[in-house]
C-alpha cells in the first residue's frame, strides 16, 4: 500500500528494482552492472541502518514513543521469516590448526513481496478496517489514504541488495577455494525469486573477483508436481501444518488486539485470525518502501514479540521438529550434503533426483564450493533433519510460555537471505595424518554439534558427523513412506 498525501516522518530513500541481464556472454556489461549495484547497495545500507531507533508515524504513540529506544534490528527481528537478513553472530574463523577445504552454502532467496496466498490473507482484514465509515480512534484515519502497491512473490530491491552482499561476503571469506577450474557449483529451486537470487549471488562473485570468476546456475530443480526437488518442501503430500499449539498461543494475545481494533473501527468485526494475518503487512510495507509503515504503529512492540513467537511455533509445527513429517522433507538434501563431504555417490531414496545426482555434470563431487538456493520452509526441514536447533531438555515449545532466550527463533534461522554454511576442514591434531572435520554455521552463528562430539568450537570429526546423520542415511527410518500412505 501507499499513503497518499500523508506525512511520513523522514522516509528512507527508495529506489527502483534494477532489471538484471541474465546473459553471461557480455562480461563487461555485467561488471558495470554489478559495480552499479554494489555502490547503490552501500549507499542504501548507510541510509537504511543509520537510525538509532525507529521513527513513529503521525498517529497516537502505541509503539515508538514513551518506551525505551528500540534498535532497528530488534524491531525487525520480530518479523520472523519476513525479517531482513541480520547475522546471528559475528563470524569466527575455525581453529588455527584447521584450514577450510570445502564449503556448502544453502541460502534462502532475498526479501520479496507477499505471496498470492499471503496477499489474500492480509487484504481480508484490511478491507474490513477500510470499510468502516467512521473511526472512533484517529490513529486509524490514515487507512483512508492507503493504496495497495505491493506486488506478488517477486524479489524486491532490498532482497537484491542483501543477496549481492552475500556473494561479496562469501568471496571475501572463502576466496582461497576459487580458481578457474574450481568455480562454485550453483543450483536453485524453480521459483523465479530463487533463480534470481542464485544469479545475483553469482554476479556478486564476478564483481568481487574483479570479473575473473563467473559461476553460473548449473541446475534448476522444477517446482512442479511429481518433480524430485531437495530444495523445496513439496514432495510429502501427507505433510500438513499442525495448528493446535500456534492457534492456542494466538488466542492468548490476539483477541485483545482484535477488541481494541473493533472499538476503534466499529463494525470491522476483526477476530484473532484477522489480527495475525494483518500484522505481517508492517514488515512487507516497510522493507518495500524503506520507511516504517504507519500500520506498524497500531501495535505495541510486545504485541510484535507475541506475533513473532506465533510465527516461530507455526514453523516448528510445519516442517520443524514438531511435525512428524517435517524433518523427512529435509532428508534428501542432507544425503546430498553427505555425498559432497565424503566424495561418494548420493545414497538416498527420498526427494533426490537420481538422474541428476548420478551425473558429474549435474552433481559433481570434486568442487570446493557448492551453493544451493531454496525457501525458508525447506531450510527449516533441513535444519530439523540435521538435528539442529533442538532444546537441550528435549521439550517442544508450547503455548504456555514464550521463552525470550529460546533457540528456535525463525528470525535467526530463516530470515530473508538466510544462509547455512557447512565448512569441511582439514586439521592438524599433532598426529602423523591430518584428519577431516566439519562445522555448521547458520547466519554466521556456529552451531553446537554436540550430537557428533563437537566442543565449544563447533568442530566435529567428519566420520562422526556422518555417523550422527543416521536418520537421513536411513531415508527417514520409515517416515518417507508415511508421506504417501492412504488413510
Amino acid at each position: 500500500m501507499h499513503v497518499k498525501d500523508s506525512q511520513l516522518t523522514e522516509p528512507l530513500p527508495l529506489f527502483g528494482e534494477p532489471i538484471l541481464d541474465r546473459s553471461h556472454a557480455n562480461h563487461r556489461r555485467r561488471f558495470l552492472r554489478c559495480a552499479f549495484l554494489v555502490v547503490l547497495g552501500v549507499i542504501l545500507s548507510a541510509s537504511y541502518f543509520q537510525y538509532g531507533r525507529w521513527h513513529s508515524c503521525p498517529s497516537p504513540p502505541l509503539v515508538f514513543e514513551d518506551v525505551a529506544p528500540v534498535p532497528p534490528e530488534a524491531f525487525q527481528r520480530t518479523w520472523a521469516a519476513y525479517s531482513p537478513y541480520f547475522p546471528a553472530a559475528q563470524y569466527e574463523s575455525p581453529p588455527d590448526n584447521c584450514i577450510i577445504t570445502q564449503v556448502n552454502l544453502l541460502q534462502r532467496h532475498g526479501a520479496r513481496y507477499p505471496t498470492g496466498g499471503q496477499t489474500i490473507r492480509i487484504q481480508a482484514p484490511l478491507q474490513k478496517l477500510r470499510g468502516v465509515r467512521t473511526y472512533s480512534n484517529s490513529s486509524f484515519d490514515f487507512l483512508r489514504y492507503f493504496e495497495w502497491d505491493l506486488g506478488v512473490s517477486d524479489m524486491i530491491s532490498l532482497g537484491i541488495q542483501q543477496t549481492f552482499e552475500s556473494g561479496i561476503e562469501h568471496y571475501a571469506r572463502y576466496r582461497h577455494l576459487f580458481s578457474s577450474d574450481r568455480l562454485p557449483f550453483v543450483r536453485a529451486s524453480g521459483s523465479d525469486r530463487v533463480i534470481k537470487s542464485a544469479e545475483i549471488w553469482a554476479d556478486a562473485i564476478a564483481f568481487a573477483s574483479n570479473d575473473v570468476y563467473h559461476p553460473k546456475t548449473s541446475v534448476i530443480l522444477p517446482e512442479v508436481d511429481g518433480a524430485n526437488n531437495t530444495l523445496d518442501d513439496s514432495m510429502c503430500p501427507n505433510a500438513h501444518s499442525l495448528t493446535e499449539v500456534p492457534d492456542a498461543w494466538r488466542d492468548t494475545f490476539a483477541p485483545a488486539i482484535a477488541a481494541r481494533f473493533n472499538k476503534a473501527a466499529p463494525g470491522a468485526d476483526l477476530d484473532a485470525e484477522d489480527v495475525v494475518n494483518l500484522m505481517p503487512l508492517c514488515a512487507f510495507e516497510t522493507i518495500f518502501h524503506r520507511a516504517t509503515s504507519p500500520l506498524c504503529n497500531l501495535f505495541a512492540f510486545e504485541e510484535f514479540e507475541a506475533h513473532e513467537y506465533y510465527s516461530d511455533l507455526s514453523r516448528y509445527y510445519k516442517t520443524g521438529h514438531g511435525n512428524p513429517l517435517g524433518p523427512i522433507q529435509g532428508v534428501g538434501y542432507v544425503n546430498e550434503l553427505l555425498a559432497r563431504l565424503t566424495s561418494q555417490p548420493v545414497q538416498d531414496h527420498t526427494q533426490t533426483n537420481s538422474t541428476l545426482d548420478s551425473s558429474p555434470d549435474t552433481f559433481p563431487l570434486n568442487r570446493t564450493f557448492y551453493a544451493d538456493f531454496s525457501h525458508d520452509n525447506q531450510m527449516v526441514a533441513i535444519y530439523s533433519a540435521l538435528g539442529l536447533f533442538q532444546r537441550e531438555d528435549g521439550r517442544a515449545p508450547s503455548a504456555e510460555e514464550m521463552n525470550p532466550g529460546r533457540r528456535w527463533r525463525i528470525s535467526r534461522m530463516t530470515p530473508f537471505s538466510a544462509r547455512m554454511v557447512v565448512e569441511k576442514l582439514t586439521c592438524d591434531d599433532g598426529s602423523d595424518e591430518e584428519r577431516e572435520y566439519v562445522r555448521i554455521l547458520v547466519n554466521d552463528a556456529v552451531q553446537p554439534l554436540t550430537f557428533c562430539g563437537a566442543g565449544a568450537d563447533g568442530v566435529c570429526a567428519l566420520d562422526d558427523f556422518v555417523e550422527s546423520q543416521a536418520y537421513a542415511r536411513g531415508n527417514g527410518n520409515g517416515d518417507w513412506s508415511k508421506c504417501f500412505e492412504l488413510d
